[in-house]
């Protein structure tokens, strides 16, 4: 597949963005796509809004997994693209749209060409929330087609084109949302001393939090809490009843989650008692670590050298990932894919350089046809 076409497939895709598990258009668009280069070799499964498509090798010794997410995210484009977000609110502000061209490529690559082993393509929504990976893994559909390995990619719009990175062991990091909600008692501004003011009481709470990590974790031990936002009352001249914050968590170990999670529990039960108010907790979607196998960094640094790709070694992210719940159970890693934007990730001016989705593909392929020279992984 050229360039042309998979910059016309990126460009479709890119205007029909849609959130977790609401992925229609795209879902249809990709099965579309699918259907029309099928042949007798290929096996299309469905499940949700995700697709599973397994093609055949020629001498199958093992299940090859390479795993693309579908969704897009609650976001205002500015790129000033004349194919911009036809979905108002909405944009492929991470990459998605480049992943799923990508695997697109290398399906059709596969599927003209097949290698000794059978690959299947996972198309998977919900990665950006509420999480796709760990519910598909337990599905019937995931179940019948398990990989023996898998990989996958992401954009990187730090990277030149031309250059992929990657590293052994822990690449991004423990993720969970986090969602604190106060209740206490409302009036008039005049009478302060009738009403518990929850405006007051998530305010300190916001200060306290960050006394978890500076003095309650090991310094060594690397955890992040945000408080990315927070709304409390109606009207201006009333006390607030009730407030709500929403964060995030992001540890480099999946012990040190546990253990902010209690810390923030404990500090919710003080301020109870400090404000006397309600307080509860919901720590919504929570990603595991993606941690990259060794052998399989090391094979794809050997493609790399012999398809001319750059190679840089990556160092880990706070970035959170559902794959990680893949790498979890299955052997396998994830790359960077440069892309070389002036925008970062989940920016509403993030423009990806197309000519990348060349070498993503031509990426992906040789990886594919290298775990599949030797047979099934031990």
């Amino acid at each position: 597949m050229d360039l042309a076409e998979l910059r016309k497939i990126r460009r479709e895709l890119h205007q029909i963005p849609e959130l977790g598990f609401q992925e229609f258009k795209t879902h249809e668009y990709l099965l579309h796509y699918i259907h029309s280069i099928a042949n007798d070799h290929v096996e299309v499964k469905t499940w949700k809004t995700g697709i599973l498509v397994k093609v055949s090798g020629t001498k199958s010794k093992q299940l090859i997994g390479f795993r693309t997410d579908i969704d897009g995210l609650p976001i205002f484009e500015e790129t000033g693209y004349d194919f911009a977000s036809k979905h108002p609110g909405n944009m492929h502000a991470c990459g998605h749209d480049f992943h799923m061209t990508i695997a697109l490529g290398a399906l059709k690559s596969v599927i003209e060409h097949r290698i000794t082993d059978d690959v299947l393509f996972i198309f998977q929504p919900a990665e950006e929330g509420p999480g796709g990976a760990l519910p598909l893994m337990l599905s019937d559909v995931f179940l019948e087609w398990y990989p023996d390995c898998i990989f996958a990619l992401h954009i990187a719009p730090e990277y030149p084109v031309g250059t992929v990175a990657s590293k052994t062991g822990l690449l991004f990091a423990n993720t969970s949302e986090l969602f604190i909600n106060f209740k206490g008692k409302g009036g008039h501004a005049a009478y302060p001393h009738l009403s518990k003011d929850m405006a007051v009481a998530a305010g300190a709470f916001i200060s306290h939090v960050q006394g978890i990590i500076a003095r309650n974790l090991n310094p060594l031990d690397s955890a992040v809490i945000t408080i990315g936002k927070m709304t409390s009352g109606h009207v201006q001249n009333a006390i607030a009843e009730t407030a709500r914050l929403e964060g995030t968590i992001r540890t480099l170990n999946p012990v040190v989650m546990s253990q902010v999670k209690e810390l923030l529990q404990r500090l919710a039960k003080g301020f109870e008692i400090m404000h006397d108010c309600h307080i509860k907790l919901d720590y919504g979607s929570s990603y595991y670590q993606v941690y990259n196998d060794e052998q399989f960094v090391q094979r794809f640094k050997h493609v790399t050298k012999k398809i001319g790709i750059h190679y840089a070694e990556a160092k880990e992210a706070m970035t959170g990932e559902d794959f990680g719940f893949m790498l979890k159970d299955i052997p396998g890693f994830m790359f960077w894919l440069g892309v070389n934007s002036s925008y970062g990730l989940h920016h509403a001016k993030l423009k990806p350089r197309e000519e990348a989705l060349e070498v993503g593909v031509n990426t992906v392929i040789h990886m594919l046809r290298e775990l599949s020279m030797e047979g099934k992984i031990s």
